[in-house]
């Protein structure tokens, strides 16, 4: 059974790395290990096909990754070039809107305001 979750591309490129460590590790070992003792050498070489195909797995789910990500990109570019271009009249709207009369009050009303209600209880008591 396969995961639905989606690695981010830092995990990708973290595990692409390892792998390729890994096997560059097996390699020098490999080339130490043959010459000094025989049992050993047969032993890596043994592990070698599973490391390869591990690496040439992750390298498939990079690229998969990668390409997901750019069609994500691809689609969202107009959506932030629009935003750039509407969100300093939006600010300008709010500034506005901020400077009407009674707009706080109305805000508070609303629930909209950001300052916390001040407590009743905290309220000296009217005589």
């Amino acid at each position: 059974m396969t995961s639905s979750r989606v690695p981010n591309p830092t995990e990708i490129l973290a595990a692409a790395q390892a792998a390729v460590e890994a096997a560059q590790a097996v390699a020098a070992s490999a080339m130490t290990t043959a010459v000094r003792t025989p049992g050993a050498s047969v032993q890596l070489a043994a592990q070698m096909p599973d490391l390869i195909e591990n690496l040439a797995k992750s390298v498939e789910r990079l690229n998969r990754t990668l390409d997901r990500l750019d069609r994500t990109l691809a689609l969202a570019d107009p959506l932030f070039a629009t935003l750039d271009q509407i969100m300093p009249r939006l600010e300008q709207l709010a500034a506005l809107v901020a400077k009407i009369p009674g707009a706080e009050t109305l805000g508070r009303l609303a629930g909209l305001s950001h300052e916390p209600e001040p407590d009743p209880k905290a309220r000296p008591p009217r005589r």
